[in-house]
């Protein structure tokens, strides 16, 4: 795949010719965009302005392929003047970038007498590659072979000391390392990396004992150790020092740390972030097996922990919290528990064995060694000798000399590693001692004594929750989502904190904007607040009190249950705000604020001082709504309670709630106040703050999380490998897994055999019967034995007996032979319900296959550009489950409600059952349907269907004269149904079956079978005259077999009139009945505890939008059910995506791009290599418009709709092209601009696009068929105000179907797209391709993207894009004379038929018609386009106010033919005088002689 580079050729030339030598300080204010605010983006002015523009001159001409004479001093040049002499500035680092340097110049002319300085540059534009998120390997690819030696100069580089390599060097260097292994997926950089963490770095140990011990516990250590050893000396001398480099570059790389560590004071900044970047790059290593491996040993040998624990910079609160945060991370990662060799998760008991077995060595030790000394420690029990005190005070009876011996009978290092010479002091043997001996502090118990909600410190203190601006200059105490993970365990951990963070992170936002608008002031009376302001989710708390502190659960040392009641006031708020508060219910969650103004809060707030002290916001905690109060002071349902309380709660102007505390928070907070003294936060609260609901869910996935943590986790064996991130990326997929499904009844899948031939080519399709005569569908399909990979002697004899097996079946299946039966269709009754709903797509051969592979066992990965079809896929592979696999049960997950219920809509379409399917969560109501497919809705349904099954059981009865009261209940219709109706259809079958059947009729058919009578009202008569005996015989069983289905479903029925209450028959319906599921990944979360409780079992799971969901939001729905026997049940998950389009939405820069939150796992599997099935044919765009976005994709072609669907084939009437970029200049002297920070805005764009709907209203275009996008929220508010003054009160105009952000409209599409960009001074997050593809794929008719073209058309990674765009015209052109939907036009052609009609009229002499404008210029330029209008009825649009004008004039000519045509109706209500028959009859004259002369604007008015 090619790599995205960051720049382009136009660009720079334009860099080169405008640049001037002078510098300009920029600040960095410009280039923040909404989303990626860490990042510098230079603006055009930038590039233009700075003097890298000059430089870049030199290399700007160039390729990759063919590069500019390579200049060495130009380097140089570069290196000194713009980088060194400007400290590394991320601006001038970002205009390199931009211009391509690395890819144009520094990597194209870098080979082995390279200098130093370029080295150091190309490790400095692949860190800032980084930086910006963007692809930094694809450079390397065009000379992979130099690769190897650029690395070994970099690893020199590390260990060099010299003034030419300073610390802040050293730290780029060091990052440059970090990012490769965090890059371990490219093989270029995973060959290189992994020889410098391999077995030989076991030489760096102390002694060969260390060894040995570890080569007793694992003797295959020893076979490679020693295969290792003679690798070694069968090379050659330059080859083995560079061996030796390589194994002993970690141990010099710590060694050196250590000396800097030692080294630091306080205050030296470059010393201090040098070493935080070195505990991130130890963190890295530990955190990932196959680097971890044999690194930890290393580092346990080196005694890095200790050391960093004794350190100075350690104890440094000032200077040294961040590298006190990271080594308690690398703590943490070294202990971690998992065996480094096997890989293998150990268990809490297998934990407690090896810390027990440690001890037990150390006691006997002190007992044969140190008897005098350590009895106590050798004879007491191991419970009292766990700790780090009891441990120390043994350890301090020991002299030095005997800590020294202690040491070394351990094999520990008992002097410096940076000097063998210098013994280590007694305090650093004492803390390697204890390291290795004090027992390891649980996690799970640090996480369930953590408080859920978090608390002002967690909001306002917490560095990570404050990092808004960051800008990767030093790293964060974050975990990293990468691509592996050391366990499950590790993966639950790193993406609870993650998640936590981020939930705190949006909490802070609401907070601070909700206490900004209550504007706190001090109040008349001391220490009293008032609130001059006002929110519409901040009340001010009238009382509250506390209600119940439940005793502590057995065994626990926290209360059970905190309750108390929260009173406020919501008369000053508008019904609608009210309506708000009234919404709250059960399970939300509320925070409750305490707010102490003082005198200075009068003072605008300027962002430098701390927003908890400026505001006097003291306290925040968290609750969770436990019911609300009525105004009887009991708890009250809106829903349950009699309509006089609802009328008293709803006209009252007070609410009340009783919430539930957390319980850790106020165990915390009691002792906090009976250690320190100080009043209890919970009789200070004054103010109550609610949430949006859908972004409020933070509480219940954590939980979740946690739950996780401290249950049996178990993962599929086939998947646990591959979601971990190691082994083999293909081993999850169905042609690897055993129960591989050969043969597959595809249904409705195949249309006809030429569909099913087309869907397998390069197959040969042989019938099963070895007949001749052709098959229709249904098609079952037999694949081919998949070829054995291990020719070991017992597959060779498994081998041998299915050989036998196929010569019993008399039947040889090759490889590229398919073996294809059909059968019929079984008649299921004779009404229209009865006949089975089927799939009418014809899949391609891509579609089947992933339609093949997702109805396998395993791990499908199906990624679907846009408009590919990807609902209908995953829909059918649903369908197709259902079929073959009766018994299974499928859960159906996707982000949003919308896609949710797309594909519910798709599923209930086909042939599945309605009984079987179930949607929770909210959002059902949505669905296009008139059943209700939520639990109680189902419940309802199931009921209403027994009453109506039953009454047809007593119709049966009555037709068959059969006295009783058989439709009472269930059971006694499956009485009626075992005693009666079925003995009579086998009296018919055996009857019917005694006759020849050349003895048989239609009417003895029809005087055997025994229901007539309950048939007569089927829609056709069952045996008419032209039925024949075989018809008669299938119509006869078809009957049967809708009677059996009526008794089939009363019996699934009749568990409902055994369960009473609404409760348990939705519980039962949920795991016993349904077997399609679908929910929300969020609900997955919320849920979970209570499914796994009610025994929810599935064996499938189909996940949609499956790049868009966070990762842990992706694990949680494959756990909702309990293992059976230690086995989890699930056989297959199928993924279907897009990587290449949006993410998960992770509003901290921080966390989105430190901790890469938003890789979803979808994301991670492709990256690790997984095998994926790429959808290939579009449906969607226009052929032209998706080539704006095909090349982000392998091979995207159309389907067959595009060519054969005449939408797709007409132009948009009114329209000359049916995609063009607009340019828009300054409109009345502005571009962008941001009345607040990162609410960017443009009034220009704002008035173009909304002009250009009004257009498109005039001319017919359905309101609902056009979309308005923008990417900023501020230009989203923007065009709504300008559409409310415009067009919302004008029944002409409306609304159009959606004004939003492109974020926002992901997953949807409409006709036709006006799309605004809105930056004039810098691309801003368009840059990212992901954006841009989701904004040029929305639009199936029309897209119109309006914007700064010379800003966007620089941009590199938009140029694939933006260079088709920029073919067409930069105006808008229009096409007069045509209304929607009425046009013969050709999309491309120039004429229409008309056009082409007139043309030869003017040929033969005739006059052509001349047009009229659309408004009337006086000026020559105008009156010479109108006169050339005759012939092309094209129009070009110079600027906004031209529009706008147009616009006007068409309103104004449709407001005056309005006019005219009611004045004729009106007067052809009066009876016509002598007169007026006259006048009219000599007005039709004139209308014939004036022929066609009429322009353009008349034919808008007929």
């Amino acid at each position: 795949m090619s790599s995205p580079q960051n720049g382009t050729e136009a660009e720079a030339m334009e860099v080169a010719t405008e640049a001037q030598k002078t510098q300009e300080t920029h600040t960095t204010k410009e280039a923040k965009d909404t989303n990626t605010n860490a990042a510098y983006r230079p603006t055009l002015k930038d590039i233009q302005n700075d003097s890298v523009a000059v430089l870049a001159e030199e290399w700007i001409g160039g390729t990759a392929d063919t590069p500019s004479e390579f200049v060495p001093q130009l380097i140089e040049r570069v290196y000194i003047d713009e980088l060194v002499k400007h400290d590394y500035s991320i601006t001038k680092l970002t205009l390199l970038e931009v211009s391509q340097y690395l890819e144009k110049f520094l990597w194209p002319h870098y080979g082995d007498a390279s200098s130093t300085t370029h080295v150091l540059s190309i490790v400095l534009m692949v860190n800032e590659k980084f930086r910006g998120r963007f692809e930094a390997w694809g450079a390397f690819e065009q000379s992979p072979e130099k690769f190897p030696a650029f690395f070994a100069d970099v690893l020199k580089l590390c260990l060099q000391e010299s003034e030419e390599i300073s610390l802040r060097v050293k730290r780029s260097l060091l990052l440059f390392m970090i990012n490769c292994f965090q890059s371990l997926e490219n093989p270029l950089v995973r060959s290189e990396c992994m020889r410098l963490v391999s077995l030989s770095i076991w030489h760096s140990l102390l002694s060969e004992a260390t060894r040995e011990v570890e080569f007793k516990e694992y003797p295959q250590l020893l076979k490679f150790w020693r295969h290792l050893e003679k690798k070694f000396e069968s090379m050659e001398p330059e080859q083995q020092t560079k061996a030796v480099f390589e194994r002993t570059w970690m141990s010099e790389m710590i060694k050196q740390f250590v000396q800097i560590l030692e080294s630091t004071e306080d205050g030296d900044q470059e010393k201090i972030a040098y070493c935080e970047r070195f505990m991130e790059f130890l963190i890295d290593l530990e955190a990932q097996l196959p680097t971890r491996r044999y690194v930890n040993t290393l580092i346990e040998d080196h005694q890095v922990v200790a050391i960093c624990k004794l350190a100075q910079l350690n104890s440094n609160k000032d200077s040294g919290t961040l590298f006190s945060q990271l080594l308690e991370i690398f703590t943490f990662y070294t202990g971690f528990e998992i065996n480094g060799h096997t890989g293998l998760a150990l268990t809490k008991e297998e934990m407690t064995e090896i810390h027990a077995s440690k001890l037990t060595k150390l006691q006997r030790i002190a007992f044969i060694h140190f008897k005098d000394e350590l009895i106590d420690l050798a004879m007491t029990n191991l419970r009292s000798i766990e700790d780090r005190e009891s441990l120390s005070g043994h350890f301090d009876r020991l002299t030095s000399e005997q800590l020294i011996e202690l040491c070394t009978i351990l094999n520990i290092r008992t002097t410096k590693i940076t000097d063998s010479a210098v013994p280590l002091e007694r305090d650093m043997l004492q803390e390697v001692l204890l390291l290795r001996f004090e027992k390891r502090h649980s996690q799970i118990e640090r996480i369930n004594a953590l408080p859920l909600y978090p608390d002002e410190n967690a909001l306002f203190e917490d560095a990570a929750v404050k990092e808004e601006m960051y800008n990767a200059d030093r790293p964060l105490a974050l975990p990293k989502l990468n691509l592996q993970f050391l366990t499950l365990h590790d993966y639950l951990l790193r993406n609870f904190n993650l998640f936590r963070l981020e939930s705190n992170y949006e909490i802070r936002q609401d907070i601070e904007d909700a206490v900004k608008r209550l504007g706190p002031r001090a109040g008349s009376v001391e220490g009293t607040t008032v609130f001059s302001g006002w929110s519409r989710v901040a009340a001010p708390i009238s009382f509250f009190k506390m209600v119940e502190l439940a005793k502590p659960n057995l065994g626990e040392d926290r209360l059970s249950l905190i309750t108390a009641d929260v009173t406020f006031n919501v008369r000053k708020y508008t019904e609608a705000i009210q309506a708000e508060w009234e919404a709250i219910r059960e399970h939300d969650i509320l925070f409750l604020l305490t707010i102490e103004a003082h005198d200075e809060i009068d003072e605008q707030w300027d962002g430098k001082e701390s927003f908890r002290r400026h505001y006097g916001l003291k306290y925040v905690r968290g609750c969770e709504v436990v019911s609300v109060i009525g105004p009887n002071g009991k708890p009250f349902d809106s829903k349950k309670s009699d309509p006089q309380m609802l009328q008293d709660h709803r006209t009252g102007n007070t609410r009340t709630f009783r919430v539930a505390l957390d319980a850790n928070q106020y165990k915390i907070d009691q002792e906090h106040v009976k250690k320190n003294g100080g009043q209890d936060v919970y009789q200070t609260f004054n103010i109550v703050l609610r949430r949006k609901p859908q972004e409020n869910n933070f509480k219940p996935v954590l939980e979740t999380i946690r739950d996780l943590m401290q249950s049996d986790l178990i993962v599929p064996e086939w998947l646990h490998d591959v979601f971990l991130g190691y082994g083999n990326p293909n081993s999850a997929h169905y042609s690897q897994v055993q129960k591989q499904v050969r043969e597959i009844d595809f249904r409705d899948t195949f249309l006809d055999m030429d569909h099913l031939k087309a869907s397998f080519p390069g197959m040969q399709i042989k019938p099963k019967d070895g007949s001749d005569d052709p098959l229709s569908a249904p098609f079952v399909v037999q694949f081919p034995e998949p070829p054995s990979d291990n020719a070991g002697p017992k597959k060779k004899k498994g081998g041998e007996k299915a050989k036998k097996n196929k010569a019993a079946q008399g039947q040889e299946q090759a490889q590229d032979e398919l073996i294809v039966s059909t059968y019929k269709t079984p008649n299921m009754g004779p009404y229209p319900e009865d006949i089975p709903n089927t799939n009418q797509v014809r899949f391609t051969p891509t579609q089947v296959e992933a339609i093949k592979a997702g109805t396998n066992p395993g791990l499908t990965l199906v990624v679907g550009p846009p408009g590919t079809g990807k609902t209908d896929v995953a829909v059918q592979i649903i369908a197709n489950l259902y079929n073959n696999f009766p018994n299974q049960h499928t859960l159906l997950v996707t982000h949003s409600n919308q896609a949710l219920n797309q594909l519910f809509e798709k599923i209930i379409a086909l042939d599945v059952d309605e009984r079987h399917l179930l949607r929770l969560g909210h959002g059902e109501e949505e669905l296009n349907t008139e059943l209700s497919f939520s639990k109680y809705g189902r419940v309802t349904s199931f009921l209403e269907k027994r009453v109506n099954l039953l009454a047809e059981v007593d119709r049966l009865a009555y037709s068959l004269a059969i006295g009783g009261e058989h439709g009472s209940t269930c059971e006694t219709a499956g009485y009626f149904f075992s005693y009666h109706v079925t003995p009579l259809w086998t009296e018919f079958e055996r009857r019917l079956g005694a006759i020849e059947e050349s003895g048989r009729s239609v009417e003895l058919i029809k005087e055997l079978f025994p229901f007539m009578d309950y048939f007569y009202n089927a829609p056709t008569p069952l045996f008419s005259d032209c039925t024949t005996v075989e018809q008669a015989v299938d119509a006869a069983q078809g009957c049967f077999r809708h009677l059996s289905k009526l008794f089939e479903q009363l019996e699934e029925v009749s568990a409902f009139e055994l369960l009473r209450t609404s409760y348990d028959r939705a519980n039962y319906l949920l795991t016993k009945e349904a077997k399609i599921i679908a929910m929300t990944c969020t609900h997955a979360a919320l849920k979970r505890r209570e499914l796994v409780n009610l025994g929810f079992k599935y064996d499938n799971i189909v996940m949609e939008e499956a790049a868009q969901i966070l990762e842990v939001e992706t694990f949680i729905p494959m756990l909702l059910q309990e293992p059976e026997d230690g086995v989890n049940r699930l056989k297959r998950v199928i993924l279907i995506g897009d990587h290449n389009q949006l993410p998960p939405v992770v509003k901290n820069t921080a966390f989105q791009q430190y901790g890469n939150m938003e890789q979803s796992m979808f994301t991670r599997f492709v990256r690790l290599g997984v095998p994926t099935i790429e959808l290939d044919a579009q449906g969607r765009a226009r052929t032209d418009m998706a080539e704006l976005y095909k090349w982000r994709y392998k091979n995207l072609g159309d389907l067959p709709n595009i060519s054969e669907r005449a939408e797709f084939k007409f132009a948009n009437p009114g329209f000359l092209y049916d995609y063009q970029f607009i340019n828009v200049d300054n409109y009345r002297g502005t571009g962008e601009s941001a009345p607040r920070p990162h609410f960017i805005q443009n009034l220009g764009e704002a008035e173009y696009v909304v002009a250009v709907y009004q257009y498109m209203r005039l001319l017919g275009y359905p309101a609902e068929k056009i979309t308005i996008l923008t990417t900023y929220n501020g230009q989203k508010d923007l065009i709504r105000d300008v559409l409310n003054q415009r067009c919302s009160w004008n029944p002409v105009f409306g609304r159009p179907a959606r004004v939003t952000t492109v974020d926002k409209y992901q997953g949807q599409q409409n006709d036709y797209v006006l799309l605004s960009l809105v930056r004039t001074k810098a691309v801003g997050h368009v840059r990212d391709i992901r954006r841009l593809v989701v904004a040029l794929s929305r639009a199936r008719l029309g897209l119109y993207i309006f914007g700064r073209l010379k800003l966007f058309q620089n941009c590199h990674e938009l140029e694939p894009a933006f260079k088709r765009l920029v073919q067409r015209p930069t105006k808008l052109w229009i096409r007069m004379g045509e209304m929607y939907p009425n046009t013969t036009r050709l999309v491309g052609g120039d004429e229409d038929e008309e056009d082409k009609e007139e043309e030869t009229k003017g040929k033969k002499g005739k006059k052509a018609p001349k047009k009229k404008a659309a408004k009337k210029g006086k000026d020559a330029k105008k009156e010479k386009e109108d006169a050339e209008g005759a012939k092309g009825k094209d129009h070009e649009i110079e600027s906004i106010a031209q529009i706008g004008e147009y616009v006007f004039g068409m309103m104004k000519e449709q407001q005056q033919f309005a006019i005219q045509q009611q004045n004729e109706y009106l007067k052809s209500l009066q009876p016509p005088s002598e007169d007026a028959e006259e006048a009219e009859g000599q007005e039709a004259t004139e209308r014939d002689e004036e022929g066609s002369a009429a322009g353009a604007m008349d034919v808008d008015k007929e």
